[in-house]
Order: C-alpha cells, then structure tokens, then sequence
C-alpha cells in the first residue's frame, strides 16, 4: 500500500498562498473505488476538508515521544491528515493548522494508555492559534502483556437526562465493574461506540464519573447524538466532544491488533450521514500503511458500514443514516487485513460480511432508549466482550444484569400469534458460524430453522402507538437472529442448544 505523506514544503507553499482545493468527491470513490488515492486531491490547505476556504495561519509543532526520558522511534504522529514518524531519539516536526484540532500519536503497544483525569484515553494535545507549538508525550511501560488483552465495548449509552445517567450508574457500570474484576490482572481497556448522550452535552462529565468507576481506561466514538447541534459545519460539531475526549478519529495498538477510532458521522447543518470525510480516508490510508498485512485491525465506528436493517425491512437499500455512504472506500483500504469493524446506532445485534470485513453491530446498553430491559430486536440491555489472545479474537455478548452464559431467550408456543404451535428462540450474538439444535425430553430432533421474524418480548414491550410509555415511537424491528420449531403438543420439556463459533454452548429450557 503506497504512502503519500503531505511535505513541509508543499504544506508551507498551500499556506501561504492560501488557495482552495477539490474535496475527494465521494462519486469518484464509489465510481472506481479501486483507483489509488491521490493527496492532492485534498483541500490545498489541509484542515478544511468540507470545502471551507478562510484558515489561519500554518504552525510549526516540534515534539518528542519518550518514556523514561528516552525518545521513542517510529511512533506515527498526526494532525488527522499528514502523518510523521519520530526519529531515532524520539522527536518529530509537523506543520499544520489551527483547525486541525489536535496533535496525536498511534499509542505503541507495551505502554499504559494515559488518561485524563476523567479516565479516559490521552493520546492527543489541542493546538493553538501559535506559530510554533511544542507537544510533548510522555509514555509508561505497563508491566502486563499486551498480547493478551480485552476490549469492552459499549454501544449507544444514549443518556438523555438525571435519570437514565442515573440508570446507567446503578446498573450498568457495576456491571462492568463486575466484568473487569473477573477479567483480574488481563490487561482491560473501553470503547464507547458512539451516541455516550442523548444530544445534552451537559451530561458528558456524568458518564466521565461513570468510567472512572468502572476502573479502566476508555477511548470514545463520536455519535450523531454527541454532537453540537447548532453548529452549521461538520467540524464545529464536535467541538464539545473534542473539549472533552480528542479527536474523532486516530488510532492504537494493543498486541498485535491495530485500532482505529474513525468519525464518520458527517454533520450538514441540519441534519446527518453516514460518511467519511477526505482527511479521515487520507490518514487512514497513511496510518494502515504502517500495519502489518494480514495483521488483525479492528475499526471502531458508530453508524454501521452496512448493516441489514434495511433488507430486513424490505428496502434495497440503507437509508444514508443508517450506513456509510462511501463504504467502498472503507473496504477498500481494510482489503489487506483480517478487519472487523464495531459498531453501534441501530440499538441491536449482528454480524455482516462484506467484502472481507466482519462488521459487528452491538447491543445498546440503553436497549430501546432507555424504555426497557431490551433492544428493539430483543437483544437485552448489554456491551460486549471482546478477547484478544495474540493475533485471534473472539468475542461474546454480556447482558446487563445476567452471567456469560445468558445468550438466548426462549418464547413459549402460542406466543407469537403469526405462529402458533412453534417454540422460539432469540439468538442474538448469532452468526453463520453457529449451529443451532434442539431435544425433546431428551431426545435429540435436530437443527431449528432460523426464520426472519420480531421478537415477541419486543412486540409485547414495544409495538403499537402507546408502548412503550416512555419512547412512544420505538417498535420491534425483524430480526435475522430468530429460531423456530413446531411442537406436536406431547412434548414435557425442550432444551435449545446453541454453539457459537468458538466451540462454546449455550442451553435454553422450555416445560410445559
């Protein structure tokens, strides 16, 4: 993969004669995403990659990454466009723009995560309005393995006011924290996947009180819900977000995967998209450039880069809410890795492949907003968990409330009132991979038919215009995840075994 960092020289040259530039257009892309990204195709002046044209003055940022006072090399450094890699002692120089942000690193393996004092990742330095702006990294060797580790991820936390925030406190985080004992001395970090409020910004120092408690660091995804909504550009609309947690996208390693944190909620004024913006893709390509391929590279975002709620509705195709609009481009660059990309927003659970990626949408640990115990596809209220034992990753769902083992939820016949005589099982972390059978007083019977199909717990709590009280508006939404088998009526007791991927079984129980 070619490497096309943005020179001193060029960079200085578009500064001072303040000229503007041609986006990447997202048509090009999608009109032949296997044409190779071109830099000057970028903004002239980089920092405003949505066609802005007034910028200040280019500055000059001259730091150092060091632990125990000697200079690390080869640690990327970005303003989110141009990257650099320290010297042999540890510094590095890059020219950039106020209205870049930030200044960050690809935090190296082997280091503990610095934190601010909320306890959520430091990676980054803001940048001023100076000419000359020094940054400054200091990194501490962590004494436990990184090659063995486990990420926590948390989907749409979504608080909207005191009392979900309260929710959240009382029952999620001891959760987690209960999650994180368990794990004992395992290296553990977080990812919030995007909508952490309910648009009051206000409440971000609440869920900063919430990831202290939970006891580990936290990196954090910027959500259509986590954004300034008056502002009327895409950059100022994270700028609370950015006071708070850095920029919206950058990346770390952990072992031997490859993280990536990418914004690709693209905000016009009124309203939001899925998409990823020329700066986000230029770094991008820059950033895996320094990967390994074939190397596990894990992608964080918050809008899926597919998902198939649309299909599961009947349309063609996804709303440009509900997906990336220039996920060809995503894909393209993941091409020569074994990616999975995490993501959050449609409040439920499940797997897409496409074009070599694993893209996992996660349950919310607000479920339906905050209404109930369960997403709208029935998913109950949770995060998941994912391991990492060197370069292999395995992962599971967590429940808020319920031990590992609770990964299915039985509806008795009769239930559903489109199938009456059949048994039920939600499934909710499923995939291709698993394999679903059922017993009869203990004989076996053989697999159970996966069938398109809602929740009944979900119709029960969710559908028609009154329910739920809270959130009028959520209704169940067809799943991919349901199981069915239809009993004769002798049946005393059914037993659902389900085995997930990674060999692991899952039991559910039904009597008469």
């Amino acid at each position: 993969m070619n490497h096309h960092p943005t020179s001193r020289r060029a960079f200085l040259k578009a500064g001072a004669a303040a000229l503007t530039g041609a986006m990447i257009a997202p048509e090009r892309i999608l009109a032949d995403p296997y044409a190779p990204l071109d830099p000057r195709a970028h903004p002239s002046r980089p920092g405003y990659p949505h066609g802005d044209t007034a910028l200040s003055a280019p500055i000059r940022v001259t730091g150092v990454v060091r632990s125990q006072e000697r200079g690390l090399p080869r640690i990327p450094v970005t303003d989110g466009v141009q990257v650099v890699d320290t010297a042999d002692d540890g510094t590095f120089e890059l020219i950039t723009v106020p209205e870049q942000g930030f200044v960050r690193i690809t935090l190296p393996s082997g280091y503990r995560i610095p934190l601010n004092r909320s306890g959520t990742a430091r990676f980054y330095h803001p940048l001023t309005s100076r000419r000359e702006q020094s940054a400054v990294f200091e990194l501490e060797p962590d004494p436990t393995p990184h090659d063995d580790h486990t990420l926590l991820l948390l989907g749409d936390i979504q608080t909207e006011n005191a009392m979900e925030m309260d929710r959240f406190h009382s029952l999620s985080v001891p959760d987690l924290r209960s999650t994180v004992a368990w794990l004992g001395r395992e290296h553990v970090f977080g990812i919030s996947c995007g909508d952490i409020m309910f648009d009051d910004l206000l409440l971000y120092p609440d869920y900063e009180v919430g990831v202290r408690d939970i006891g580990v660091p936290f990196f954090q995804v910027v959500g259509n819900h986590d954004l300034d909504l008056y502002s009327l550009t895409d950059r100022g609309s994270t700028e609370t977000f950015g006071n708070h947690f850095g920029p919206g996208h950058y990346s770390f390693n952990r072992g031997a995967v490859h993280y990536v944190v990418l914004d690709d909620v693209f905000w016009y004024g009124q309203g939001y998209l899925g998409y990823l913006g020329a700066d986000a893709l230029l770094w991008l390509q820059q950033d895996l450039a320094r990967v390994e391929p074939g190397s596990p590279v894990i992608v964080a975002t918050h809008i899926p880069a597919l998902g198939s709620q649309h299909l599961r509705r009947g349309d063609e195709s996804p709303r440009t809410s509900l997906a990336i609009t220039n996920r060809e481009a995503l894909y393209r660059l993941l091409e020569p890795f074994d990616a999975h990309i995490l993501t959050g927003h449609t409040h439920e659970c499940e797997h897409v492949f496409e074009q070599g990626t694993h893209e996992h949408v996660t349950g919310a640990i607000c479920g339906a907003w905050w209404s109930g115990p369960i997403c709208h596809d029935g998913t109950p209220n949770g995060y998941c968990i994912y391991t990492i034992r060197g370069e292999q990753v395995s992962w599971r769902y967590k429940a808020t409330g319920y031990g590992l083992e609770h990964q299915m939820r039985l509806h008795r016949t009769g239930r559903d009132p489109s199938a009456p005589g059949e048994l039920l099982a939600n499934i909710w972390d499923w995939d291709p991979e698993w394999t679903v059978r059922w017993y009869a007083d203990g004989e076996p019977r053989g697999g159970m038919e996966r069938r398109r199909s809602l929740d009944p717990l979900s119709v029960e709590l969710h559908a028609g215009p009154d329910l739920p009280e809270r959130r009028e508006w959520v209704e169940p939404v067809p799943v991919d995840h349901m199981f069915r088998v239809v009993l004769t009526g002798e049946e005393r007791e059914v037993v659902v075994e389900a085995t997930d991927r990674f060999g692991r079984v899952y039991l559910g129980e039904w009597r008469r």
